[in-house]
């Protein structure tokens, strides 16, 4: 029997090669590089999230717009043709060559004005009210039916009210303004009245606090953050009313402007005071959202 021992070349034999454990300080820069990426990554995609989608919508309303100029054979101006004409309008927004002839930046400030004193007739009158009606049971089961009655009458219907009431155009649509922007605030606050613990208004009455006392010190506080609330709503009520009243009392405003700019068969123009009014009422709502967070719970934001 023969037996046959093959050995292999000296040169293809490897000696095994030992791995050394990383040390602790190269496993804390990788683990540190590792978050540092992922972090990046992070940050990409929320800003993505954050700009992508707003674009891409208005990109969609851009699309069925030029799709509708289109279809409707330029009854509908395409946007391309808005937008030259807003570049024309805002370069001189406060021009003035008669009553009724007024830049758009003179037309939303008086809008604005109109807002401002309806809407600070109804927080003096509604936010008070809203206490007193949050505060009593009796005095709430009075005014809730009334309000519950009052609150979803138009706007248009308020008018003829105004205009017979004060003989003009512009305190009609203050008080048109005034009427329609006080039931979030009367509603907001009474609620939140209504929702104080009962063992906040206890330690008060043993300490026989006076009703002032008891508004200011734990009521008011409480409230706070529904009462902003309430005047979030009733600004962007305001807003959508006074455009409505000043299309029907004329005038200088922003809803006069529409109105006046249908009447020139200028659709342009009212094209961009859609545009105009939606970016107003957008700014407040930002501005009061703001107010409001600093002061909201988080029982109440949920």
């Amino acid at each position: 029997m023969v037996s046959a021992v093959f050995h292999s070349p000296t040169g293809s034999q490897t000696a095994p090669v030992k791995r050394v454990p990383p040390t602790t300080a190269e496993l804390a820069a990788a683990t540190a590089k590792a978050a540092t990426q992922m972090q990046r990554s992070r940050k990409w995609n929320n800003f993505w999230m954050a700009v992508m989608p707003p674009f891409m919508g208005l990109g969609l309303l851009i699309g069925i717009w030029a799709l509708v100029s289109i279809t409707t054979k330029g009854s509908i101006p395409s946007p391309y043709e808005t937008g030259v004409q807003a570049i024309d309008i805002f370069s001189d927004p406060f021009y003035r060559k008669g009553p009724n002839d007024q830049g758009v930046g003179w037309n939303v400030l008086m809008s604005l004005e109109r807002v401002a004193v309806g809407f600070g007739l109804a927080a003096i009158v509604g936010i008070p009210a809203g206490f007193v009606i949050g505060r009593f049971t009796f005095l709430s089961r009075m005014f809730n039916p009334l309000i519950s009655l009052l609150r979803p009458v138009s706007p248009l219907a308020w008018l003829p009210i105004g205009l017979l009431v004060f003989k003009g155009a512009n305190p009609a649509a203050i008080w048109t303004i005034f009427i329609c922007s006080i039931w979030p605030m009367i509603i907001n606050t009474a609620v939140g009245v209504q929702r104080v613990p009962q063992d906040y208004l206890n330690v008060a009455r043993v300490l026989n606090l006076s009703e002032w006392k008891i508004a200011t010190k734990i009521l008011f506080p409480a409230v706070l953050p529904y009462m902003l609330t309430g005047v979030r709503l009733a600004v962007g009520t305001a807003w959508l009313v006074i455009v409505a009243a000043e299309m029907l009392t004329g005038g200088v405003g922003i809803g006069f402007w529409v109105w006046d700019e249908w009447n020139n068969l200028n659709v342009k123009n009212i094209i961009i005071a859609i545009f105009v009014i939606g970016l107003v009422g957008l700014i407040l709502e930002l501005a009061l959202i703001r107010i409001a967070t600093a002061f909201t719970f988080e029982d109440v934001k949920s």
